[in-house]
């Protein structure tokens, strides 16, 4: 393990973006075995070059600067993924969006009809927990 370290060392790494692209690189490599798909496997290894060049570049601020975009494109597409996985984990809680500003809101469930006030616009809108 100690000569993996060594061989890192001054090495960006792995980021958000070098992940995306291995998932990416799988899915590829998954759907070019089906029939009349075989050049997504090219596509796919174009893929994995590009995500190890990244993992092994020195340029650091470059490849900050690429997962930065990345992220900006990506973020919110995340956001709303880990507030899906939230709210499907919370069985305590309701979860309901402002209508004003979109802002998402929790409620304790079996409370009834409540009043709901926005803490980031102060909208009151009433809804069923």
């Amino acid at each position: 393990m100690n000569w993996l370290r060594r061989m890192m060392y001054g090495r960006y790494g792995g980021d958000q973006l070098s992940c995306f692209l291995l998932v990416v690189y799988v899915l590829l490599t998954l759907l070019s075995g089906l029939p009349h798909l075989w050049a997504l496997s090219w596509l796919a290894l174009a893929i994995l070059v590009w995500s190890f060049f990244r993992m092994f570049s020195r340029n650091y601020n470059q490849r900050r600067a690429e997962n930065a975009r990345f992220l900006t494109l990506a973020g919110p597409a995340l956001r709303w993924l880990k507030m899906r996985r939230t709210i499907l984990r919370d069985r305590e809680h309701r979860y309901f969006r402002c209508p004003n500003c979109g802002q998402y809101l929790r409620v304790p469930r079996g409370m009834g009809r409540v009043t709901i006030n926005c803490r980031s616009c102060g909208v009151s809108f009433e809804e069923k927990s």
